[in-house]
């Protein structure tokens, strides 16, 4: 049974024409009426049925309005470089005895960096990570030796581009509090990353197929796409 909240709510909006992201935004704000700081979200479908082969999209983007989101960091690196990672800001720091800790269940962080030479015995524990999207990975730049900047990445509003095997991508690029000119910062940004990665894969046709943004009780609303994509 619907909520009094939700019947308040614009009904039919996929009938409505597609509209730029910056008309959008103050709709799909108003439409934020719980107590809570809502997230507003995107979903993409990508156009991944190729004739040769699936175009599958997995990177990292830097969000420049950040996310909104205080993110747990955990740091997998060597004994001699723990004290430069905590104070680069991550939140759990260990070695060999955070990798038991791990493989034991513990999983209380939100984001996994480690360390080049420390991944082949994280690596083992993929069945672990793996389903979790835990699992660091060298082009998301979690695996690397330069832990300060991917601690700051991480916390300042990094957030992973992936797809599933529908060619559907999800996420969060900000919160209702955001004034509108950093969500379409943020907004811009996601669409500039896509349009990178377009210029390496061998696509026939549009890479995006179309895009809804909404929040995360709300209803969603077509995004107009420019020519691009």
């Amino acid at each position: 049974m619907s909520s009094k909240r939700f019947k308040k709510l614009p009904e039919n909006t996929k009938i409505e024409k597609p509209d730029t992201i910056d008309k959008l935004i103050p709709v799909v704000k108003k439409n934020c009426t719980t107590k809570f700081d809502e997230s507003i979200d995107l979903s993409i479908l990508i156009n991944n049925k190729q004739k040769k082969n699936e175009i599958n999209i997995r990177t990292a983007v830097n969000l420049p309005s950040g996310t909104g989101k205080n993110i747990k960091v955990a740091v997998v690196v060597e004994d001699d470089k723990q004290k430069d990672a905590r104070e680069s800001g991550a939140d759990i720091v260990g070695g060999d005895d955070l990798i038991e800790k791990i493989k034991n269940g513990e999983l209380n962080f939100e984001k996994l960096i480690c360390s080049t030479s420390m991944m082949l015995k994280l690596s083992k524990l993929g069945k672990i990570l793996g389903p979790k999207g835990l699992m660091p990975n060298p082009k998301l730049g979690t695996v690397t030796d330069d832990i300060k900047s991917a601690v700051k990445n991480a916390k300042a509003g990094q957030i992973e581009l992936k797809n599933d095997k529908d060619g559907n991508i999800g996420l969060s690029f900000g919160k209702k509090s955001f004034s509108d000119d950093n969500l379409i910062k943020n907004f811009n940004t996601v669409l500039d990353t896509l349009e990178k990665e377009k210029s390496n894969l061998t696509i026939k046709g549009d890479l995006i197929r179309n895009i809804f943004v909404t929040s995360t009780m709300g209803v969603a609303y077509k995004v107009k796409l420019g020519k691009n994509f």
